[in-house]
């Protein structure tokens, strides 16, 4: 079947969903990191194909995946279709959490390769592949999902901007903080395409790194003692609801050291594990290490 957007109010789901609603028939949605996606029933429509079809496609891709083998007939077309949209995750689908159960997204662009071969390259195209193929080719699935949502994706720096214009004053004379001191890599990591919000707080991870290096190396007896300030989370945020929070902040004698073991030590060694986990970007493990590489010292100008 031939869909058509259509203006409904928002639906905001559980953890990982930012909206999805059953559109014309067809359930879609967006994930919290701007990633539009159909549901297995909802791409199953699209294609014309039953969804037990969808499920074997995913079957063969994790086998593919796994096995490391020359892809044959149908999965070699998606597996080149993908391929050159480097995507390469284990998975053709995202699992998200929808009222506490278990939920498959599958990403746009996995959506267009599956259509596309049902559209153009199966033994048999069906009708609703065709028409809807070339619909989105031309509209985007993207664009066509945020617009029958009725979504508009954030300010990529709205989360931490916001904590910014909060934090600014309340440190004290001669200390330094170390969401002040990484700002910077912050802000390359949403260009880069890390989502940064109340779940992916760099500075956390930074901060916790830090203090065992701190107690570890007695750096209080040579650089002064450490001290704490009041923080607190923008009313949005899920933190907020412990504002105002101590939180570390150390002697301007001891920033060298810290820009030392930040660059030479966290950067190697912790970023690329907590970049991993966190990162939300389509691409997934290549895309983590890509924008994790943009941090080895190899790469900062030297001192």
């Amino acid at each position: 079947m031939a869909i058509q957007p259509a203006a409904s109010k928002q639906l905001v789901l559980d953890i990982g969903v930012e909206v999805q609603r059953d559109v014309n028939g067809v359930e879609m949605g967006v994930l919290e990191n701007g990633i539009p996606f159909l549901s297995q029933t909802g791409l199953a429509l699209l294609a014309g194909v039953a969804r037990s079809v969808i499920f074997d496609i995913g079957q063969d891709w994790e086998t593919l995946q796994a096995s490391g083998v020359v892809p044959k007939g149908r999965m070699a077309f998606i597996h080149d279709r993908l391929t050159q949209n480097s995507y390469s995750e284990p998975k053709l689908y995202i699992q998200t959490k929808k009222d506490g159960s278990p939920h498959n997204a599958y990403p746009d662009i996995v959506c267009m390769a599956i259509l596309e071969y049902y559209a153009f390259e199966a033994r048999t195209p069906t009708d609703q592949a065709v028409a809807n193929y070339r619909r989105l080719a031309t509209y985007g699935l993207q664009a066509f999902i945020y617009n029958a949502l009725g979504y508009t994706p954030p300010d990529k720096y709205k989360y931490y901007h916001d904590r910014v214009s909060i934090l600014h004053g309340t440190v004290p004379d001669g200390y330094f903080s170390i969401f002040s001191e990484i700002g910077g890599m912050i802000v390359d990591l949403i260009e880069a395409g890390l989502l940064v919000n109340d779940k992916t707080i760099p500075d956390i991870s930074v901060g916790m790194a830090w203090s065992e290096h701190w107690t570890k190396h007695k750096f209080d007896a040579v650089h002064g003692a450490k001290t704490y300030y009041m923080h607190s989370y923008p009313d949005y945020y899920p933190q907020a609801k412990s504002n105002p929070q101590k939180v570390l902040c150390y002697p301007n004698q001891g920033l060298p050291e810290f820009r030392r073991w930040f660059r030479h030590d966290y950067l190697v060694t912790r970023f690329p594990k907590y970049i991993l986990t966190k990162s939300n970007v389509l691409g997934g493990q290549d895309a983590a290490k890509r924008i994790g590489n943009l941090f080895q010292p190899r790469l900062l100008p030297k001192p």
